[in-house]
């Protein structure tokens, strides 16, 4: 039998390996532990408490004509997409919230049960140029979607409970963390466009760039 001798073989040629290089892994802990736990107490998410960021949305009588109280849409830069999606194991804990620049959206459980959002205003940008911001905001940043926004400040987050038959409708650009909730798992019909989660999905991250993690009070 012939015997093949590999020891000529250079010692490159072996895949690398994938782990952390230990100073990374260490930043990276380093990270996690200087996070601040910041407490949100839960509001009630009312058609005056929620108008900053929305629409609640409840129950009208059937043959009702449609009026300002229905859902304000704006679905007109593709095709609309409505489903159920099933979430699970989403605690009352965020540390990242995203928006979405060309559509408004709808949230709403099935069955009722309670569920939480982390919210901001909406602050996306007409340009780049900081005269375009909004008052006491300095930072200007390019999403990878194409458009221009202000960061959110942890200052400006807070968090609404939803319960009930009622959904919620979301301003374009209103940023939003969640649904969060307290079982093990829910199903929430969700109406936006097609795309949506492709190719606008604008994600700002507290924990990296100020340092925060948001805990929900009920």
């Amino acid at each position: 039998m012939l015997a093949l001798n590999l020891s000529y073989l250079p010692t490159f040629t072996r895949f690398p390996s994938r782990r952390l290089s230990p100073f990374a892994s260490s930043r990276a802990q380093m990270e996690v532990a200087s996070a601040r736990e910041v407490k949100l107490k839960a509001i009630e998410a009312t058609p005056e408490s929620f108008a900053p960021f929305g629409q609640v949305i409840s129950s009208s009588p059937d043959g009702d004509e449609f009026g300002p109280h229905d859902a304000q849409l704006d679905l007109s830069r593709g095709i609309p997409r409505f489903y159920i999606m099933r979430l699970e194991d989403r605690k009352l804990k965020f540390s990242t919230i995203t928006h979405h620049a060309s559509v408004t959206q709808c949230l709403g459980s099935i069955g009722g049960g309670d569920w939480y959002l982390g919210v901001s205003k909406g602050s996306i940008l007409e340009d780049e140029t900081e005269s375009g911001t909004p008052q006491g905001c300095k930072t200007v940043k390019k999403s990878a979607c194409g458009h221009y926004y202000s960061p959110p400040k942890p200052d400006d987050v807070c968090v609404f409970r939803i319960s009930g038959p009622k959904f919620l409708k979301l301003n374009k650009g209103t940023w939003h963390a969640g649904p969060l909730f307290q079982t093990k798992a829910m199903d929430f019909y969700n109406l936006e466009l097609s795309n949506t989660n492709v190719v606008d999905h604008t994600t700002h991250n507290f924990r990296k760039d100020d340092g925060v993690i948001f805990i929900i009070e009920d």
